[in-house]
């Protein structure tokens, strides 16, 4: 502590503060980083090549730079930095191992810390397309990501056999996922190994549910247990039904649609506790690349009353939840790149890498939904692709070093 009359030296800027990502520093601010990497412990004691901020940028710009090895990536970072070259706090891009060491250093926890505290629901009342009479519409669904051969990622994750009982490739890490049809943002996601199924997975991502949402599901998520779970939050249910489901007619409604009950597998033969649900069964219409007519689909759900989610709006609206299937299109082949395996030989860097896969796709998401709600589009009418070239673009020219 200086004494009284004496000026403390000021302190010297470092080249790493100044590192950012762009346009995405907007959604990921440094304070938050710091925020997030203090209140998990994982400060550094002394000052490093690569403190905790830098590495967390630079696991980001690992999402956003799939194809790029570890030190190109950590070039781009400071690519657009024009003073940089004139540093005297002698800052230099640090080696593939000093990088690795340092993510190990910083762990899972902190992204994913840092995914919890940014995502969340996009829409406004002005955003187009994602409400229905008043509902956010949102959609569940999962997916597996192929992650390097190491003892490790097949003791964590495992992987799929194939019809013939061969191993594949590479072992999987789960990811299941809650996302706002309207906006393609993954607000909630939960990471598991292969043998941890959907179902098993999905109660941990309930909590965003509730009053006021409207939730979409394949055919895989239905059962009774998990019905119950999702329904006691209060939120709407629009489910679709398993082909070989046993979906009796109690009471036929005016616009189609009909009452019915559903049965847990311990309850079916002796009808017992039952849950009441509304049937809406539809067939699509003739599809010139398909041989054969799709037989007809049967949705669930706990709109119970005809007037206020009628038939064929139901039905029109199931198809939103297609829409998910293009967020992870966005997150698994244009983001990550088609075919790309994971770069990280141990768990906890694979999770870690997940999470910033997820937290980047969520910023560029943010971007795109404000840039929607200006233009007063459907963010649908947005190119994703475009997105993140732009911001790939802008993280490596020189006002990648400002915050927006």
């Amino acid at each position: 502590m200086p004494r009284a009359g004496q000026v403390k030296p000021p302190v010297v800027e470092r080249l790493s503060d100044r590192i950012t990502i762009g346009v995405l520093t907007a959604t990921i601010p440094p304070a938050l980083v710091d925020r997030v990497v203090a209140e998990t412990g994982r400060t550094e004691r002394r000052h490093r090549l690569l403190p905790a901020r830098v590495v967390v940028y630079l696991v980001l710009a690992l999402a956003l730079f799939s194809g790029q090895a570890y030190e190109e990536v950590a070039r781009l970072l400071t690519e657009g930095l024009a003073w940089a070259r004139r540093w005297r706090g002698g800052w230099q891009v640090p080696t593939t191992k000093a990088i690795t060491r340092a993510r190990q250093r910083l762990g899972a926890e902190v992204v994913r810390r840092l995914f919890v505290e940014v995502a969340r629901p996009l829409a406004t009342r002005g955003t187009q397309g994602a409400w229905y009479r008043g509902w956010r519409v949102l959609a569940i669904d999962g997916t597996t990501l192929d992650v390097p051969d190491s003892p490790a990622n097949q003791a964590a994750f495992g992987r799929p056999s194939t019809h013939r009982g061969e191993r594949t490739a590479f072992p999987q890490v789960r990811l299941l996922a809650l996302a706002e049809c309207g906006t393609h943002a993954i607000i909630a996601a939960v990471l598991g190994p292969l043998a941890k199924g959907e179902t098993t997975l999905a109660p941990s991502l309930f909590g965003w549910l509730g009053r006021g949402v409207l939730l979409l599901a394949d055919r895989g998520f239905v059962g009774v247990d998990l019905w119950r779970a999702a329904a006691a939050t209060g939120a709407q249910l629009l489910w679709r039904a398993k082909t070989n489901q046993v979906l009796p007619v109690d009471r036929q409604l005016a616009d189609g649609s009909y009452l019915s009950r559903i049965y847990a597998a311990r309850d079916q033969r002796a009808k017992r506790d039952p849950i009441v649900v509304r049937v809406v069964e539809y067939t699509l219409g003739k599809d010139p690349g398909r041989q054969q007519r799709p037989g007809p689909y049967r949705l669930l759900t706990t709109v119970l009353d005809a007037e206020q989610a009628p038939a064929v709006e139901l039905a029109a609206l199931y198809h939103q939840r297609w829409e998910f299937e293009t967020a992870l299109d966005e997150l698994k082949v244009h983001q990550r790149g088609p075919g790309v395996v994971l770069r990280s030989r141990s768990p906890e860097l694979v999770e870690q890498e997940v999470w910033g896969m997820l937290l980047v796709h969520h910023a560029i998401r943010v971007l795109m939904h404000q840039a929607a709600l200006q233009a007063e589009v459907d963010p649908d009418r947005l190119s994703f692709v475009r997105s993140l070239r732009v911001v790939r673009r802008q993280t490596t020219s020189g006002r990648a070093a400002l915050s927006p």
